[in-house]
């Protein structure tokens, strides 16, 4: 024992350096023999570490596991964030970093990459020769700079303070002083006996006397950011009344006119300018020399309306001239559809409810303002979408009124209405709702399409009634449904014009809500059919009939329509009945009495519309071949996508036809719907009669018995005709 013992630990330390030796070589032999990712190093012939600067996607600091990637640290982010000192950043790069000066700052020793914290001073930028430009002032701050124009001298924009000198330059404002001293005669003495009234708005008084004096005086810069910074003083709402607020608006319309076409006159030829408040955006455009080309045009833009306009019309030939556009934000609300007067207006068609949608603009060029040679054209954005029943109307302001002479709309749609104006003023876009016009076409389709469906839908209620080989719960439905679409129909043809007297028409409308509802329901009991049919293909003759009660059907096709009615008519009695047509008023809804229970039918039938169609995909193909039994199913299946229209589910295309869409869209929907429903009698008789195999059986003795009758009355006409002329002789 004694002798074993050793040697028993002799060789279990041997197994362990072999074993040792084994996974060293191995790994060693894989640290060798597949390399290390990139940005990695091989540690101990084992295992891979990252190298400085990057960092394992896993977090660990050693890996064996060759698809791991090294990317790069961010030193500049927690949580290292390296401290590079006062008024300096720290950068990263692709395995490392440095530290910067923040901009407007510098190291003593010019250096621009440091690694350690260093404190940057601050760069003294007014120190630099003519970084202002000319007529303006440097004023150094920690780490910037700006530059601001010496007395008697200011921006084009408007703007105090600057930092770019060849963007910015600083321009005289004596010429201010040049004004005719006119240009404000009228402020705040606009007639005799209107002081009370312009007392209560001395905010408006002041603004144009402070304006007057800017120019007159020089005592202030003239700019567009001046001129529209006193606008921001301006009331959204005036009191007094409509002469008192009309003259007052008029003189500050012409007033701000005025004073921006001075501003502009005096800048560079080529200077284009912009500014925007809160109640107001200016643009000018100022040129000279422009107009020798042919067709020049130049658009100015003022928040979101746009002004497009001849060169001809802004400087002759060889002259200096300036165009101003400007959009008020909240104008519009003082002089708003009040301030129509329908004489006012060329119009060749009766208009309601007039309103503005759209901020009213000016635009003038000097005193060249009107009997223009080329239109100026105007797009404006509506401040609310125009829906189908409105009509865009380009107007201007002359003085007390809008008025559209001289004006006319060119384009329109939903958002946006173009107007070209012979004369220069302050414009707007007017909504008027008017009456539809029929489209002639769709008109025809409908009267045609009903026509035809009567027709069809009375063949097939005779067919229903007497044809006894197809008697059954589907025929009983089928002609319930035929009578309901064929009374509808037969009423919309007749009586849906018939306005008058109001109580006809709202019986009318009550009668066709009633019969389309009917009608809706019993689509919804021919997919419940059609589904229990399907679904009980082997004993379709026993199990939906069993389902399929009269004294349930009856109760459930023609009582929850009345009851809807009913119900409607208790609530809303005047929502029956509209000015053009005996259909249901819009008016808080009501139509929806109707269009709300179709929705929801148009839901139930799609949903067994397409399990019709799954159930008869997995029947097709768990069929054996026999032939009739395959014939039969695909005439199920055909049957089943000619239901699609029987069904009402394209009734589901009047739904899109909705305001917020565009116009092209709305009308190709429309006809979609007026071709495809004004037909559903003729798809009825076509599926449930002509293409069914026993009505056709039928359809053929009828026509046999008929002609053996005729070929018999004609025999026996012959025979007596024979006769009489043998007794004649």
């Amino acid at each position: 024992m004694k002798i074993r013992y050793p040697l028993f630990l002799l060789g279990f330390y041997v197994l362990v350096l072999l074993k040792t030796a084994v996974f060293k070589k191995t790994k060693d032999s894989q640290c060798r023999r597949r390399r290390c990712p990139q940005n990695a190093i091989c540690v101990n012939k084992t295992h891979c570490a990252c190298e400085n600067g990057f960092v394992t996607t896993s977090g660990e600091k050693y890996f064996s596991d060759f698809l791991e990637i090294c990317d790069d640290l961010n030193e500049c982010l927690p949580p290292i964030k390296i401290h590079c000192g006062k008024n300096a950043s720290c950068i990263n790069t692709y395995g490392g970093y440095y530290c910067g000066c923040n901009t407007g700052y510098s190291l003593p020793s010019g250096e621009t990459k440091f690694p350690n914290p260093m404190d940057c001073q601050d760069i003294n930028e007014c120190e630099t020769i003519f970084v202002c430009g000319q007529n303006a002032n440097c004023v150094n701050t920690d780490g910037s700079f700006h530059c601001i124009c010496t007395t008697g001298y200011a921006l084009p924009s408007g703007e105090n303070k600057f930092s770019d000198a060849v963007m910015n330059n600083c321009q005289g404002i004596s010429w201010c002083s040049k004004l005719d001293n006119d240009t404000f005669s009228r402020n705040c003495s606009i007639q005799p006996g209107a002081t009370n009234f312009l007392d209560g708005h001395r905010e408006i008084c002041a603004s144009l006397q402070n304006l007057s004096s800017a120019c007159r005086n020089g005592t202030a810069p003239l700019t567009l950011e001046y001129i529209a910074n006193h606008f921001d003083n301006f009331p959204v709402q005036l009191n007094g009344t409509k002469e008192e607020i009309a003259q007052v608006v008029t003189v500050f319309l012409e007033t701000t006119q005025k004073v921006a076409y001075e501003f502009a006159l005096n800048l560079p030829s080529g200077s284009q300018f912009s500014v925007k408040k809160k109640l107001i955006a200016i643009t000018t455009l100022t040129i000279e020399g422009y107009c020798d080309k042919n067709n020049l045009t130049f658009e100015l833009k003022a928040g979101n309306e746009v002004m497009d306009l001849n060169c001809t019309l802004i400087a002759e030939k060889d002259s200096k001239g300036a165009v101003v556009f400007i959009s008020y934000i909240s104008i519009g609300s003082i002089i708003n559809g009040t301030f129509i007067a329908k004489e006012n207006l060329d119009i060749n068609e009766e208009l309601e409810n007039l309103y503005l949608n759209s901020k009213v603009v000016s635009g003038t060029t000097g005193y060249r303002n009107a009997n223009l040679s080329t239109p100026v054209i105007f797009t404006f954005q509506h401040n609310h979408m125009k829906n189908m029943k409105e009509k865009s109307l380009c107007v201007y302001w002359d003085d007390t009124v809008w008025s559209n002479k001289g004006c006319k709309t060119i384009s329109f749609n939903d958002s946006h209405t173009v107007c070209s104006c012979s004369h220069f003023s302050s414009f707007a876009v007017l909504m008027a709702s008017v009456e539809l016009k029929e489209d002639f076409v769709l008109t025809i389709i409908t009267y045609v399409g009903l026509g035809l469906s009567l027709l069809c839908l009375f063949l097939a209620a005779l067919t229903f009634l007497l044809c006894r080989a197809i008697r059954g719960t589907g025929t009983l439905l089928h002609l319930q449904l035929s009578l309901c679409l064929f009374l509808a129909n037969l009423l919309f043809l007749t009586g849906i014009e018939r306005t008058e007297p109001k109580i006809m028409c709202s019986i009318i409308a009550g009668g066709l809500h009633y019969l389309y509802l009917a009608a809706f329901t019993w689509m919804f009991l021919e997919g419940l059919h059609l589904f229990l049919t399907v679904r009980n293909l082997r004993v379709a003759n026993y199990t939906s009939a069993s389902r399929f009660k009269k004294r349930f059907m009856y109760p459930f096709g023609y009582g929850i329509p009345a009851v809807i009615v009913a119900v409607s008519a208790g609530i809303v009695p005047q929502g029956y009945g509209t000015k053009h047509y005996c259909w249901l008023n819009l008016h808080r809804g009501f139509v929806w009495s109707f269009m709300g229970p179709v929705f929801i039918i148009i839901l139930i039938n799609l949903s067994f519309y397409f399990t019709t169609l799954w159930i008869l995909r997995d029947r097709l193909s768990s069929l054996n071949k026999e032939v009739s039994t395959i014939q039969n199913t695909r005439t199920l299946t055909i049957k089943a996508l000619a239901q699609l229209f029987i069904l009402g589910c394209s009734w589901s295309l009047g739904f899109f036809l909705i305001d917020s869409i565009a116009e092209s869209i709305r009308l190709i929907i429309a006809y979609a719907f007026t071709i495809i429903n004004s037909l559903q009698g003729v798809y009825i008789f076509l599926v449930h009669c002509v293409l069914n195999r026993q009505v056709q059986e039928e359809y053929k003795k009828c026509f046999k018995r008929s002609k053996e009758r005729t070929e018999t009355d004609t025999y026996v006409l012959s025979s007596s005709t024979s006769h009489t002329r043998t007794l004649e002789r």
